[in-house]
């Protein structure tokens, strides 16, 4: 399919972005959520690994037409990490806050995505954490709080006399939750229903929903966006789709849905992922769920005896 149509309810578009995203009417989107290619060698990416300035030359027009095709209430949801050349880091999300900013939007959280597991650096500390930049296009936006509280840490904490005597004794939080950060935590804490924080596990090679793409962010990131910056039939689009977590979201959520990507594999697999979750049979990790740690007499835990003695005091 090479066309995009934002009547349907779910789109799923084998094409350029630069192109399909041209070919959508101007302020039909409500949320646009995507992760953009990170420029370092992921199967998916150039045939080349492309300069950093080649990069951003590459994304800025595409940026352009994110921003054209937005309602002028809407956000966008830009998840982004590292590009790295010869061991130097350049955030990215510092080049892209840049490219947002100068077509006028406003930002209004920068959200860091931390997360226990991922490549282990040798000559610097190992990333664990990439970032989610929230824009939106005007001063008038959606924001539904309510569907992505997270339970009070302290329910039964009392407002102190200081507060006045009306308050004086009476429960401080809100009973429906309360706000989430601008950190949201992947670790094995059980910090989604104990702490202010999203607990949400990055998707490695024992996820429930891995598929052949091999940089797949979690359907949850993209749902806690959906159901927070839009509300039930508005459009969503994504322009680098991949294996389709944000059309999941989006359909589980009730919203209409673009989603665009060049590789034909990545769509086909977006197509019965989409078609999975309509049937009710797709395997998605529960929203949620906290990541599982390891108990203390299991192999896993274990210092193994070929580390030697005075590891961390054990043998």
């Amino acid at each position: 399919m090479t066309s995009a149509d934002e009547k349907l309810d779910v789109q799923l578009v084998h094409d350029d972005a630069l192109q399909a995203l041209k070919r959508i009417k101007s302020g039909s989107a409500k949320l646009i959520v995507t992760s953009p290619p990170y420029n370092i060698g992921k199967e998916y990416e150039r045939d080349k690994k492309m300069s950093l300035e080649d990069y951003l030359a590459w994304l800025k027009p595409i940026v352009k037409q994110c921003h054209r095709v937005l309602a002028d209430d809407g956000s966008i949801c830009w998840q982004t990490g590292n590009y790295v050349d010869k061991g130097v880091v350049h955030p990215l999300d510092f080049y892209f806050y840049e490219m947002f900013i100068d077509l006028g939007m406003q930002l209004r959280n920068r959200i860091i995505w931390r997360f226990n597991f991922g490549l282990h650096a040798t000559k610097r500390f190992s990333g664990r954490y990439e970032t989610l930049l929230w824009f939106t296009k005007s001063n008038e936006y959606q924001f539904n709080l309510d569907p992505v509280r997270v339970p009070q840490l302290y329910p039964g904490k009392k407002h102190s006399s200081a507060k006045g005597e009306q308050r004086a004794g009476k429960p401080s939080g809100n009973p429906k939750g309360k706000n989430p950060s601008d950190y949201w935590e992947f670790s094995a804490s059980n910090a989604f229903l104990d702490d202010p924080v999203w607990d949400i596990p990055n998707v490695k090679s024992n996820h429930p929903e891995k598929t052949i793409h091999p940089c797949q962010f979690p359907h949850e990131l993209a749902e806690r966006c959906i159901l927070a910056f839009t509300k039930p039939e508005d459009l969503v689009i994504d322009p680098f789709l991949g294996a389709g977590t944000t059309a999941i979201a989006s359909v589980k959520a009730g919203r209409r849905v673009i989603g665009i990507d060049k590789d034909e594999r990545y769509i086909g697999v977006a197509v019965e992922r989409v078609a999975a979750v309509k049937r009710g049979e797709l395997n998605l990790r529960p929203s949620g769920r906290a990541v599982r740690a390891p108990k203390a007499n299991e192999s896993v835990a274990q210092v193994p005896s070929e580390w030697g003695e005075d590891v961390n005091g054990e043998a």
